[in-house]
């Protein structure tokens, strides 16, 4: 069953040293009821799967990493949680949505991170959630958008190739910035790599995406 946010802000079984713990059922049905543009939920759904398998790579490659692939799929999940209600004000957008998840009891490093993606407030990139989020949003945008032309639309038949062929034509999904999107180099990924892990993420869900 859902729970509203006045419920959750209630509910205090569930916070460990201060931190709300949620589950992905309690977290999926906070975004519901904050967003409902169907492509928005599925670009949380995207954002969502990238930042898993990110933080799941991440543990491979770094000699003792310990990124919490649960909580990055968190942060992914929520980002845009104030989209919708920060319509037509892009300077409130993140920040506002922070602050909700803030007064839920969300941990600060989602917080932060939640806040820094929105590249608009220019703040630092202090931790590789913050990265891994700030690169991540936009790329899956260019990925859907990438798959959309395609004669069947479908990401399963779409490869990185396709995507970083897109990447470098300026004129196609001009809102997407290339530039936030590179930040992943910071990650110890190349920007090929970043596309080929996030296409696969996306491509394992792709029938909740609906390509």
């Amino acid at each position: 069953m859902k729970r509203s946010m006045l419920d959750l802000r209630k509910d205090k079984s569930n916070i460990l040293g201060g931190e709300k713990i949620l589950d992905r059922e309690e977290a999926l049905g906070l975004v519901e009821d904050k967003i409902k543009n169907k492509n928005l939920l599925k670009h949380c759904l995207a954002v969502e799967a990238i930042m898993k398998e990110i933080a799941a790579q991440l543990n491979k490659r770094v000699k003792d990493g310990d990124f919490d692939e649960e909580k990055w799929a968190m942060a992914g999940l929520v980002h845009d949680i104030d989209y919708e209600s920060t319509a037509g004000e892009p300077e409130k957008h993140s920040l506002i949505g922070g602050q909700m998840l803030e007064d839920i009891g969300f941990g600060e490093d989602i917080v932060y991170a939640v806040k820094a993606h929105n590249e608009i407030h220019g703040l630092p990139l202090k931790s590789e959630m913050d990265i891994a989020l700030y690169s991540a949003d936009p790329l899956s945008g260019l990925i859907v958008a990438a798959a959309l032309i395609r004669p069947d639309k479908k990401l399963k038949t779409l490869n990185a190739k396709s995507v970083l062929k897109r990447f470098n034509e300026k004129a196609f999904a001009r809102g997407v910035s290339r530039e936030q999107i590179k930040k992943c180099e910071a990650l110890r990924f190349t920007l090929g790599e970043f596309v080929e892990i996030s296409l696969a993420a996306m491509q394992k869900i792709d029938k909740e995406l609906g390509l």
